[in-house]
């Protein structure tokens, strides 16, 4: 049985604790061994390497360095990484190894919750098949992105809240290699009621099953 750890805590305005319990359920509906920590300690275990898959969902915060090197470690050997928002996409602001490993970091949301597109770039994908260009109401993510990413899909930037970005194509789906491990990300999700959105749920949940190993 694939096994995934799930690690919540920081900022409580993404409601990382319902994230991770929707999580775990998608997970264990998906055949996985699942197991949740409230601390980033659990990223320091020597045992993480034998993981299949490791979600975090710890907006901001900090990592100690032995954690966050052992993380890697964990990834770049080939355990699967996967997450989505802030919980994965700004977590850790001063740990640039992870970061890089992410293969992108959040800097702004112009306008904070706001009606906006999200336009599949990659139908041919596995974990976009069938999902159609959507509406979607959120923070649109405008963040400093790893150009190795494979994105899936993008939203443009109107200028609406922010003159010098109109038309700023910016990706919102990524999935990268580091090192053996597989990363993906998908902006989507700042609170748990947008699990509600089926492309949003259908695209988070194919992605951490393509990144767990």
């Amino acid at each position: 049985m694939r096994e995934a750890l799930i690690v919540w805590g920081g900022w409580s305005g993404h409601e990382p604790q319902q994230g991770a319990e929707i999580i775990r359920d998608f997970l264990e509906q998906d055949g996985f061994a699942v197991r949740l920590e409230t601390t980033t300690e659990a990223f320091a275990d020597p045992a993480i390497k034998d993981l299949s898959l490791i979600v975090p969902i710890f907006t901001m915060s900090k990592i100690e360095k032995d954690q966050a090197s052992n993380l890697v470690a964990a990834v770049e050997g080939g355990v699967g990484l996967a997450g989505y928002h802030g919980g994965m996409g700004d977590a850790f602001r001063d740990a640039v190894d992870y970061q890089f490993m992410v293969g992108g970091q959040w800097v702004a949301h112009p306008g904070n919750i706001i009606d906006y597109r999200v336009d599949v770039t990659r139908s041919d994908d596995a974990v976009m098949a069938g999902i159609e260009s959507f509406a979607y109401r959120s923070e649109q993510y405008y963040m400093h992105v790893d150009p190795s990413n494979e994105v899936l899909a993008t939203t443009t930037f109107t200028g609406e809240h922010a003159s010098w970005i109109d038309g700023v194509v910016m990706p919102v789906v990524w999935k990268r290699r580091h090192g053996q491990g597989r990363v993906f990300f998908s902006s989507l999700g700042h609170v748990a009621s947008e699990f509600a959105v089926p492309q949003m749920k259908t695209i988070l949940r194919r992605g951490m099953n393509w990144a767990a190993r």
